[in-house]
């Protein structure tokens, strides 16, 4: 009968809204914002229908690609300068309050595409009646900026338990097999099977699963087993009991199916059914901090940037104690399928272009107040995740692999990362415990850079109260964070002071140039970049440099940041893998590299949580035995008395590349000086062989 009933809402709107290309009834500028909306849900409606009625699967190659081409062709290249997508264009059209909100609402029926291919009509029907709702404003005349966004908000508010549950659902149900039954069940030879997807296809996408189909078998096998292998010996490493969990979530980029194919195989064999999440479409779902889930390249990522803070278009406090009280029903809706959740593993790309964001006034941003409700959001929510999904009780794991937008070296380039995803760890593991013996003889550790690099930290660490059968630091190999090749610690925090400065690093899909953080017992004071300051003429104006310093600031603090305007230094890590670095500097790609690889070229230091975060009271030992006991500093273990002051929900790491190193120290507590690396070259005795990779 529900069913029935969301049948019958969506047929009639669905015709009210066909009309819409008919009518006189709305005036200009609006009344083409209205039109160019019923064309794309129109187009949308015809894939719902043909999923509905059994006839999706008969359509060819070549009507799947030009659907693919119709469906995101008014946010691609030029056309985007004149889309209602476009916050700028939006205003322009259709003045600065009413643009801004049909600009959004844009955005979120957007979502369609992915509803229709999967055939959630429910989902539809919610942004038809909301657009129908705000057509019939405009047709009693031009209706006020409140009475718009009342609908929107409403509409936000009412359905929140329609999206935020289906999202959770999404990330624990296997039996939402959407995307597994093309994976399983295609033809991978023939790369038409990828516009099944509902995802944007570019050559991108075509020429990785082409690639990926030239592999030998052996090939794929190889990258497969690192993957599904380094997650489950993550389990075995953290001591933590996999036979109890029955799921895992895979997270990968279109394009790699016959490898993740193969993946499925692996983990079914370890008897954890794989779950498939697409990345999220929605606002009350999006992360402003990237996407999760699987997904294609963007078609557009200016189109993503001007749109990552749409929420504020609805975001007060009525709304978030909404979505919380949403969020802990819907976990206890699915309570049984949380706990048998084992944690996410995820394949990661690198090689696009590098992307400069553009600024827009147009488009919606947090104010104060929101960025705190947000923020608070965050804390709130971690708690109540952990209830159902403890974080001492599952793991993760993570591997990259490049693209064919890295260049003409691609294939010899992929070549390589599978053999850095698969260096002797064993090895890695000796080498490394030479620097853990040294640092874990530190008072503190000094880092200075070189050239015109100017870092110059000093490094606090934490107290052995038993050094015989305790260490600070933990040796990682491959396991949860392929490729291998790092030590790493929760630094204390006071003491921890001085600049970090990075030229160039690729974060979070954006690269920023000229990065700096300011730290003082350990937490951030002042950050920087010169992303913007570099697009200024020569003769540009104080005022002018003022305010391109200002939106470098902003951008850090809401890309790298999580929109906190301090966080502490949750990481302190030495990064071994040399190999990495060596194929990085021949290849000419160091800053097209992703943070999973560029974190083991270099020490790297991570802003946010510890990497132990609601995980300090679970034993880590280190192969030698010794447990690790930095996991916890002075703001982690505020948990004990009231855990939403004691994490931030963000943890990202920056590397300084072994170029711009002048050296890493160890000073112990007498003042004896022992360096690490020097001038960029690992000179700790037993460590040498590191250097063997720079030489070639």
């Amino acid at each position: 009968m529900e069913q029935q009933l969301i049948r019958e809402r969506y047929e009639l709107s669905m015709a009210r809204i066909l009309k819409f290309q008919e009518e006189q009834t709305v005036t200009e500028p609006y009344r083409d914002f209205f039109t160019v909306m019923s064309r794309f849900i129109g187009l949308c409606g015809r894939v719902m229908e043909a999923v509905e009625e059994g006839t999706f699967g008969s359509w060819t190659g070549e009507e799947l690609k030009e659907l693919n081409e119709k469906l995101y062709e008014d946010i691609r290249g030029e056309r985007y300068e004149t889309s209602y997508g476009n916050p700028a264009w939006a205003v322009s059209r259709l003045g600065k309050e009413l643009g801004r909100l049909l600009c959004f609402l844009y955005a979120e029926i957007r979502g369609d595409i992915a509803y229709a291919f999967e055939g959630r009509m429910l989902e539809m029907v919610i942004g038809n009646e909301a657009l129908i709702e705000i057509y019939n404003l405009f047709e009693e005349g031009v209706p006020t900026e409140r009475e718009v966004k009342d609908v929107l908000y409403w509409c936000v508010s009412d359905y929140c338990d329609v999206t935020l549950t289906y999202r959770i659902r999404e990330c624990l149900d296997p039996s939402l097999d959407f995307a597994k039954k093309i994976i399983m069940g295609s033809d991978l030879s023939d790369l038409s099977y990828l516009y099944r997807f509902g995802e944007y296809i570019s050559e991108q996408e075509l020429q990785t699963a082409g690639f990926l189909n030239r592999l030998p078998e052996e090939t794929i096998r190889c990258m497969a087993d690192t993957y599904t292998d380094g997650y489950i010996r993550g389990f075995a490493v953290m001591g933590r009991d996999l036979s109890k969990k029955k799921t895992v979530l895979i997270r990968y980029p279109l394009g790699f199916e016959r490898m993740i194919r193969q993946a499925v195989k692996n983990f079914e064999a370890h008897g954890l059914s794989v779950i498939f999440m697409r990345a999220a479409v929605d606002s009350v779902n999006k992360n402003p901090a990237g996407r999760a889930g699987y997904t294609s390249s963007s078609p557009n990522k200016q189109y993503d940037y001007d749109h990552r803070y749409d929420s504020a278009v609805y975001y007060d406090k009525a709304f978030r104690d909404r979505k919380l009280s949403v969020l802990k029903t819907a976990y206890e809706q699915y309570k049984k399928e949380a706990a048998e959740y084992a944690g996410p593993a995820v394949v990661e790309t690198f090689g696009e272009e590098s992307f400069s964001p553009v600024n827009k006034e147009e488009a919606w941003s947090f104010t104060e107040k929101q960025q705190r409700l947000f923020l608070e959001y965050r804390n709130l929510s971690m708690p109540v995740v952990n209830q159902y999904i403890p974080g001492d009780e599952t793991s993760f794991t993570i591997i990259a692999f490049p693209l064919p937008s890295i260049g003409p070296d691609f294939e010899e380039i992929f070549k390589e990362t599978i053999d850095i995803n698969t260096l002797d760890y064993v090895k890695y593991q000796k080498i490394q415990q030479h620097i853990i013996d040294a640092l874990d003889r530190a008072e503190y550790v000094e880092v200075l850079g070189n050239g015109t690099n100017r870092t110059n930290l000093r490094i606090d660490l934490a107290e052995l109260s038993d050094p015989a059968s305790q260490t600070r630091f933990e040796n990682c190999v491959a396991d949860v964070n392929i490729p291998l090749g790092e030590v790493f610690t929760s630094p204390r925090l006071s003491g921890t002071e001085g600049l970090l400065h990075v030229g160039s690093v690729y974060i979070s899909g954006i690269q920023f140039e000229d990065l700096t953080m300011e730290f003082k017992e350990g937490r951030v004071t002042s950050v920087s970049c010169g992303n913007f300051l570099e697009e200024l003429l020569p003769l540009a104006g104080e005022q002018e440099k003022k305010e391109a310093a200002e939106a470098g600031r902003k951008l850090v603090v809401q890309e790298i940041m999580n929109q906190h305007e301090t966080l502490p230094m949750g990481e302190f890590a030495i990064g071994t893998n040399t190999t990495a670095y060596a194929m990085a500097e021949r290849f000419g790609i160091t800053d097209r590299l992703p943070i999973l690889i560029v974190e083991k070229m270099g020490p790297h230091f991570a802003v946010g949580d510890t990497c132990y975060s609601w995980s300090e009271d679970s034993p880590m030992y280190n192969p030698d035995g010794k447990e690790m006991t930095a996991r916890d500093n002075e703001i982690s273990i505020l948990r004990k008395e009231d855990v939403s002051r004691a994490y931030f929900g963000v943890h990202k790491d920056i590397t300084i590349p072994y170029k711009e190193l002048g050296s890493i120290t160890v000073v112990e507590p007498g003042g004896t000086r022992v360096p690490i690396i020097k001038d960029g070259r690992f000179v700790l005795p037993g460590t040498e062989e590191l250097n063997q990779a720079l030489d070639r």
